[in-house]
Protein backbone atom coordinates (compact mmCIF):
# COMPACT_ATOMS: atom_id res chain seq x y z
CA UNK A 1 0.00 0.00 0.00
CA UNK A 2 1.36 3.55 -1.01
CA UNK A 3 0.34 6.28 1.50
CA UNK A 4 2.71 8.71 -0.43
CA UNK A 5 0.70 12.51 -1.51
CA UNK A 6 -0.72 11.97 -5.11
CA UNK A 7 0.16 14.17 -7.50
CA UNK A 8 -1.26 17.40 -8.21
CA UNK A 9 -3.32 17.76 -11.39
CA UNK A 10 -3.91 21.22 -12.23
CA UNK A 11 -7.34 22.15 -13.49
CA UNK A 12 -9.30 24.73 -15.81
CA UNK A 13 -10.34 27.65 -13.95
CA UNK A 14 -13.77 28.29 -13.63
CA UNK A 15 -14.97 31.10 -15.45
CA UNK A 16 -16.86 33.38 -12.71
CA UNK A 17 -20.70 33.27 -13.54
CA UNK A 18 -22.78 36.15 -15.28
CA UNK A 19 -26.16 37.22 -13.22
CA UNK A 20 -29.12 37.28 -15.45
CA UNK A 21 -29.44 41.19 -14.85
CA UNK A 22 -32.30 41.25 -17.43
CA UNK A 23 -34.25 38.70 -16.14
CA UNK A 24 -34.19 40.26 -12.62
CA UNK A 25 -35.12 43.29 -13.62
CA UNK A 26 -38.34 41.67 -15.80
CA UNK A 27 -38.98 39.92 -12.57
CA UNK A 28 -38.58 43.42 -10.23
CA UNK A 29 -41.09 44.57 -12.38
CA UNK A 30 -43.77 42.19 -12.93
CA UNK A 31 -43.54 41.71 -8.98
CA UNK A 32 -44.17 45.70 -8.49
CA UNK A 33 -46.72 45.88 -11.29
CA UNK A 34 -48.62 42.77 -9.90
CA UNK A 35 -48.36 44.48 -6.19
CA UNK A 36 -50.22 47.64 -7.35
CA UNK A 37 -52.86 45.86 -9.23
CA UNK A 38 -53.77 43.51 -5.74
CA UNK A 39 -54.08 47.00 -3.62
CA UNK A 40 -55.73 48.70 -6.16
CA UNK A 41 -58.47 45.57 -6.79
CA UNK A 42 -58.69 45.60 -2.46
CA UNK A 43 -59.19 49.09 -2.15
CA UNK A 44 -61.73 49.53 -5.03
CA UNK A 45 -63.81 46.06 -3.95
CA UNK A 46 -64.38 47.57 -0.45
CA UNK A 47 -67.62 49.31 -0.01
CA UNK A 48 -67.59 51.26 3.31
CA UNK A 49 -70.86 51.27 4.88
CA UNK A 50 -71.64 55.75 5.70
CA UNK A 51 -74.77 57.07 6.92
CA UNK A 52 -75.87 60.43 4.77
CA UNK A 53 -74.38 62.70 8.01
CA UNK A 54 -70.91 60.80 7.75
CA UNK A 55 -70.17 61.89 4.23
CA UNK A 56 -66.76 63.90 3.59
CA UNK A 57 -66.81 63.60 7.74
CA UNK A 58 -65.31 59.94 8.36
CA UNK A 59 -62.58 58.09 7.03
CA UNK A 60 -63.55 56.17 4.11
CA UNK A 61 -66.39 57.91 3.24
CA UNK A 62 -65.12 60.58 1.24
CA UNK A 63 -66.72 62.43 -2.34
CA UNK A 64 -65.70 60.23 -5.44
CA UNK A 65 -64.83 56.96 -3.34
CA UNK A 66 -67.28 53.82 -4.09
CA UNK A 67 -69.66 53.46 -0.73
CA UNK A 68 -72.85 52.20 0.27
CA UNK A 69 -74.96 55.15 2.16
CA UNK A 70 -77.87 54.60 4.44
CA UNK A 71 -80.80 56.86 4.86
CA UNK A 72 -84.73 57.32 4.92
CA UNK A 73 -85.95 58.03 1.65
CA UNK A 74 -87.86 61.46 1.85
CA UNK A 75 -91.40 61.69 1.65
CA UNK A 76 -92.39 63.29 -2.08
CA UNK A 77 -89.18 63.37 -2.99
CA UNK A 78 -89.12 59.98 -5.17
CA UNK A 79 -89.70 60.77 -9.28
CA UNK A 80 -88.91 58.69 -12.00
CA UNK A 81 -85.45 59.82 -13.85
CA UNK A 82 -84.78 60.49 -17.45
CA UNK A 83 -83.74 57.42 -18.82
CA UNK A 84 -85.53 55.24 -17.37
CA UNK A 85 -83.73 55.82 -13.69
CA UNK A 86 -85.01 57.28 -10.54
CA UNK A 87 -84.20 60.24 -8.48
CA UNK A 88 -84.84 60.70 -4.95
CA UNK A 89 -83.61 62.85 -1.31
CA UNK A 90 -82.30 60.19 1.49
CA UNK A 91 -81.68 61.75 5.25
CA UNK A 92 -80.29 60.33 8.25
CA UNK A 93 -79.58 62.08 11.25
CA UNK A 94 -81.00 65.38 10.15
CA UNK A 95 -78.98 65.18 7.16
CA UNK A 96 -80.04 65.02 3.17
CA UNK A 97 -78.41 64.05 -0.01
CA UNK A 98 -80.03 63.71 -3.03
CA UNK A 99 -80.07 60.39 -5.06
CA UNK A 100 -79.66 59.58 -8.48
CA UNK A 101 -79.66 55.78 -9.54
CA UNK A 102 -79.79 54.21 -12.93
CA UNK A 103 -82.16 51.83 -12.70
CA UNK A 104 -85.61 52.18 -10.96
CA UNK A 105 -85.79 50.80 -7.67
CA UNK A 106 -87.44 47.46 -7.09
CA UNK A 107 -89.15 45.17 -4.74
CA UNK A 108 -90.34 46.88 -1.83
CA UNK A 109 -89.53 50.29 -2.45
CA UNK A 110 -91.10 53.49 -1.47
CA UNK A 111 -90.94 56.96 0.64
CA UNK A 112 -90.15 56.98 4.34
CA UNK A 113 -88.29 53.64 4.94
CA UNK A 114 -84.51 52.83 5.32
CA UNK A 115 -82.02 52.43 2.19
CA UNK A 116 -78.90 51.69 1.47
CA UNK A 117 -77.44 52.67 -1.77
CA UNK A 118 -74.44 51.46 -3.04
CA UNK A 119 -72.19 54.08 -5.82
CA UNK A 120 -70.34 57.15 -5.46
CA UNK A 121 -70.78 60.82 -4.10
CA UNK A 122 -70.38 63.19 -6.65
CA UNK A 123 -70.08 66.91 -6.89
CA UNK A 124 -68.71 69.78 -4.56
CA UNK A 125 -69.14 71.69 -1.45
CA UNK A 126 -73.40 71.73 -1.53
CA UNK A 127 -73.94 70.24 -4.75
CA UNK A 128 -73.09 66.56 -3.32
CA UNK A 129 -75.00 64.24 -5.15
CA UNK A 130 -75.21 60.48 -4.81
CA UNK A 131 -74.63 58.64 -7.78
CA UNK A 132 -76.31 54.97 -6.87
CA UNK A 133 -75.82 52.16 -8.94
CA UNK A 134 -78.03 49.48 -6.66
CA UNK A 135 -80.74 49.88 -4.64
CA UNK A 136 -80.74 47.70 -1.24
CA UNK A 137 -84.46 48.01 0.74
CA UNK A 138 -83.76 45.22 3.18
CA UNK A 139 -79.88 44.79 4.90
CA UNK A 140 -78.88 41.00 5.60
CA UNK A 141 -78.12 39.88 8.78
CA UNK A 142 -74.89 40.55 9.12
CA UNK A 143 -75.38 44.40 8.62
CA UNK A 144 -78.50 44.06 11.06
CA UNK A 145 -76.08 42.50 13.95
CA UNK A 146 -73.23 44.73 13.68
CA UNK A 147 -75.28 48.10 13.01
CA UNK A 148 -78.28 47.90 15.77
CA UNK A 149 -77.53 51.56 16.52
CA UNK A 150 -77.96 52.57 13.14
CA UNK A 151 -81.04 51.01 12.27
CA UNK A 152 -82.61 51.74 15.02
CA UNK A 153 -81.85 55.70 14.32
CA UNK A 154 -83.39 54.67 10.60
CA UNK A 155 -86.17 52.95 11.86
CA UNK A 156 -87.17 56.48 14.22
CA UNK A 157 -86.34 58.32 11.37
CA UNK A 158 -88.72 56.43 9.21
CA UNK A 159 -91.54 56.61 11.77
CA UNK A 160 -91.22 60.24 11.90
CA UNK A 161 -91.13 60.68 8.12
CA UNK A 162 -94.39 58.51 7.53
CA UNK A 163 -96.31 60.67 10.02
CA UNK A 164 -95.62 63.90 8.26
CA UNK A 165 -98.50 65.48 6.77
Amino acid sequence: MDLSPREVVPTAQAKPRKRPWAAIAVLAVVLIGGSVLVVKFLTNAVDYYCNVDEVGVKDGCDVGRNIRIQGVVQKDTYAKGDSGGANFVIAYNGVSMPVSVGSEPSGIFQECIPVVVRGKVAGSGDDLVFEGDEVIVKHDNEYDAENQDRLAQSNAEASECSQKG
